[in-house]
C-alpha cells in the first residue's frame, strides 16, 4: 500500500465515536501525516484500531500509563493537534 493509500485510510479510520477524537486525530493527520516516518505510521495505524476510551484516555491524560508501542505517536499528537509538548 502506498502512502496516499495508507493517507486516505488514516483519515477514514479518524472518524471514531467520539467528536472529540474525530477533530484531534483529524487535525493531527492533516498537520502531520507526510512528516511522519514508516515507524511513526504504523504506530498511528496501530493506535487508531484501539477502542476510543483508551486512545482519548492516552492523549488527554498525562498520568495515564501508554504502552510503549504507541508512545511516540501519543506525543506528536499532543504537541501538533493540542499544541502540548
Amino acid at each position: 500500500m502506498n502512502r496516499r493509500e495508507r493517507l486516505d485510510r488514516a483519515r477514514w479510520r479518524c472518524r471514531r465515536g467520539m467528536k472529540e477524537l474525530d477533530v484531534l486525530l483529524e487535525r493531527f493527520v492533516g498537520r502531520a501525516f507526510t512528516r511522519l516516518d514508516d515507524d511513526e505510521l504504523e504506530a498511528l495505524e496501530h493506535l487508531l484500531v484501539q477502542p476510543d476510551q483508551d486512545i482519548l484516555e492516552w492523549i488527554a491524560s498525562t498520568t495515564t500509563t501508554v504502552p510503549p508501542s504507541m508512545r511516540q505517536i501519543v506525543v506528536l499528537i499532543r504537541s501538533n493537534a493540542l499544541g502540548q509538548p
